[in-house]
């Protein structure tokens, strides 16, 4: 159970978490100068005052942190159109502020962040995949052609090269 702090230790603790100066958060809270020289770092030991001074903090850095739910909502009133930006036009006449919607380009690749964090039938993730496949199988091949003890190094260089064709779907002339 935390104890009730009084109205002094809570305005130090407030105005610690303001400054980050002990000192001159005693004096801004009605301590004499002296009494905040000598204690305002015992102030801050306090168990119920740093108890608090850690509840605000994290809930000062609880608000300022975006999560995910409220980035993805962002992204999506971007791709949408509905997020505005404040383009400022200078003219003969003086500075005008005109509101647009985001760009095309600016829109897509919105959407395609949104589309990373659900990935169900995006063909970009569909490609990847695929191609992460293919570099797996051509690192196997090269895995068990190096790994042959029978035949000699040209050999196996010949059957990798001839393997590694076979995937890219070529032959080994180039072609």
């Amino acid at each position: 159970m935390t104890r009730k702090l009084t109205p002094k230790q809570q305005k130090f603790a407030d105005e610690y978490i303001k400054s980050g100066n002990a000192y001159q958060a005693a004096i801004e809270a009605g301590y004499s100068r002296n009494y905040a020289k000598a204690q305002s770092s015992k102030l801050l030991e306090n168990v119920g005052i740093k108890s608090y001074i850690d509840e605000r903090m994290a809930e000062i850095a609880s608000k300022r942190i975006m999560d995910a739910t409220e980035a993805v909502e962002l992204l999506t009133s971007i791709a949408r159109g509905e997020t505005k930006e404040t383009v400022y036009i200078g003219t003969a006449d003086g500075v005008y502020e005109k509101h647009k919607e985001a760009d095309l380009k600016t829109r897509i690749s919105a959407t395609k962040e949104i589309l990373k964090r659900y990935p169900d039938n995006n063909k970009l993730v569909e490609q990847q995949i695929r191609k992460l496949k293919a570099d797996a199988d051509i690192a196997e091949a090269k895995a068990r052609i190096m790994n042959a003890s029978t035949d000699s190094t040209e050999a196996k260089v010949s059957e990798y090269l001839d393997k590694l064709d076979d995937v890219l779907g070529g032959d080994s002339d180039g072609n």
